[in-house]
């Protein structure tokens, strides 16, 4: 008896194919656990770098906090003008009034 392109995989096909697939699920689960590793491990040393790094600046504003140095102010954009006329003109880009 002979088999054509449509006859259904015998139990030997079923098999391999069930144990390559549970083969491929075991792999990629190992490699998506060691990549978060190396991802956590990556940022715990960027992390202590920056640290390290800032240290010196994190000492030098305990010894010396900023006291009354800090320039504190508002700031109020104006993108309308109204001349005397009660007229109200856009400002030009470089803040400039446009002619009237």
């Amino acid at each position: 008896m002979t088999q054509g392109p449509s006859a259904e995989p015998g139990l030997l096909a079923k098999l391999l194919t069930l144990i390559a697939a549970v083969i491929l699920l075991v792999l990629g689960f190992m490699f998506s656990v060691v990549l978060v590793a190396i991802i956590a491990v990556a940022g715990l040393v960027a992390g202590g770098y920056f640290w390290w790094k800032t240290r010196k600046l994190r000492q030098a504003v305990r010894q010396h906090p900023p006291g009354g140095r800090v320039i504190d102010g508002e700031v109020i954009v104006v993108d309308d003008f109204s001349d005397q006329d009660g007229n109200t003109r856009p400002r030009g880009r470089s803040g400039d009034l446009p002619p009237a």
